[in-house]
């Protein structure tokens, strides 16, 4: 990689290891990151833990960087995401309220 790199990551945390991420930004080989995902995510993307002290001490470190984003699952969250989703979901409804093949149905098999 070129020195200064910027890192993005909107796929899945184990793709990145966060302590080498880390060491790579101590060492200014890596200029940025925005992470979307994070390795051990469940016990702090999914629920509000504002009101704990954070025990996992890579996160904590990796947050500690002002040239790193970590958007926890929000990478989604564009107004064409959002637009598609009450779309389809408001078109599911009215399919399976109206009788008619539902176009987005899953099948358990």
């Amino acid at each position: 990689m070129k020195p200064g790199v910027v890192i993005i990551n909107t796929g899945r945390g184990q793709l990145i290891h966060t302590e080498a991420l880390i060491d790579g930004l101590k060492e200014k080989r890596i200029g940025a990151a925005g992470l979307d995902v994070y390795e051990e995510e469940a016990g702090y993307f999914y629920e509000d833990t504002s009101d704990r002290i954070m025990d996992d001490d890579v996160l904590a470190r990796l947050l500690s960087f002002n040239n790193v984003i970590v958007t926890s699952h929000q990478g989604f969250f564009t107004r064409e995401a959002l637009d598609n989703i009450a779309r389809i979901t408001m078109l599911n409804i009215s399919e399976f309220e109206t009788g008619k093949k539902l176009t987005n149905e899953v099948r358990a098999e």
